[in-house]
């Protein structure tokens, strides 16, 4: 996807009218982190917990947990913080795969990954697309080693290549997509072995460590985990300099890397609660998220965080039809997202 420049999505601005929660609550919460983080909760479906607060787990995109849990604090400190009563613990699944049952079986109120909600839309009510750095939209992209011969998707024929998850929208499936696009046959996969190449998935952090190492001639990943590993002032297309939000950290990772392809803007991941879960704290959340804004959240940092880890602002409001891309694309490498 390169070569494909359309995208007929345009950015929206989110009203950030009725903020409600104390300021002072706010701090509180920020300069407590441990306190929110540490909360052992007493189950996962929504009962109560500690004290008159309800437990609410809410279920982060996998990957490395240590890192999707200190990347989302601000998240949860801010619903802790802006939600009277609630208390949210973060989970990290092992894949993508984990998710949906998690959420059928009620051991988990919220989620934030497209392939689940696509794979059962009447599971979720959607709260609606992160933002960050001012932009509902994010990239895949392919990388090879700077000196590497490999210049187009079709160079990719008879190389051994580095995915993330199987299921991951931009580390998998909009890669395998683009291949057959270019006249690759990719056999099974995502879900077995493709034919004109070699591919290995393990997670977007692995997957660059592979091509780092040797182990793999060329890697997808999605733009905020590939962006800082370019030289500074590389050239991108159009459409990445308009929505991309991570071209500032350009240069800030070693070793450096290649791109050879991007895909057109991707929305961003999806932020819902499972239909099932009968609360009043449901809706307060999502209004929460909604109304936050770069300066709210900024309030729910703790110390030392890295603002360039954040992966969310606010949230536009989306429908299931700004997912369609996602759709067509797993449909066609053979993924049935009601499967």
């Amino acid at each position: 996807m390169s070569d494909r420049s359309e995208d007929a999505r345009s950015d929206v601005s989110v009203s950030t009218d009725g903020q409600t929660g104390s300021v002072s609550r706010r701090r509180f919460i920020a300069s407590s982190a441990a306190t929110a983080a540490t909360a052992a909760l007493a189950g996962c479906g929504g009962g109560g917990g500690s004290g008159d607060a309800e437990s609410i787990t809410m279920l982060l995109t996998p990957g490395t947990p240590a890192d999707a849990r200190r990347r989302y604090k601000p998240v949860q400190n801010l619903i802790n913080g802006e939600v009277d009563g609630v208390d949210v613990e973060m989970q990290v699944p092992t894949d993508y795969s984990a998710i949906r049952p998690a959420l059928e079986s009620e051991q988990a109120e919220i989620g934030m990954d497209d392939v689940t909600l696509l794979s059962k839309p009447s599971l979720m009510d959607v709260y609606g697309t992160t933002v960050t750095g001012g932009s509902a939209f994010y990239f895949s992209m392919m990388l090879v080693q700077p000196d590497s011969e490999i210049d187009e998707r079709t160079d990719v024929e008879g190389r051994t290549w580095a995915f993330a998850d199987r299921l991951s929208t931009s580390g998998s499936i909009f890669a395998l997509y683009t291949l057959q696009e270019a006249g690759l046959d990719i056999g099974e996969a995502p879900k077995g072995d493709p034919v004109d190449f070699n591919g290995s998935w393990t997670d977007h952090d692995q997957a660059l460590q592979r091509l780092a190492n040797g182990e793999a001639n060329g890697a997808t990943t999605w733009g905020g985990n590939g962006i800082p590993h370019l030289p500074e002032g590389t050239e991108v297309p159009d459409r990445v300099e308009e929505k991309s939000s991570f071209l500032d950290t350009m240069g800030t990772e070693s070793p450096q890397f290649k791109p050879i392809w991007w895909s057109f803007p991707i929305p961003k991941q999806p932020m819902y609660a499972r239909t099932s879960w009968e609360s009043d704290k449901k809706s307060e959340i999502g209004e929460a998220l909604r109304n936050s804004d770069q300066d709210m959240i900024e309030q729910y940092y703790p110390e030392d965080y890295d603002e360039e880890e954040l992966p969310f602002s606010t949230l536009r409001d989306t429908s299931l039809e700004d997912y369609q891309p996602v759709i067509e694309r797993m449909n066609t490498v053979g993924i049935d997202p009601s499967a």
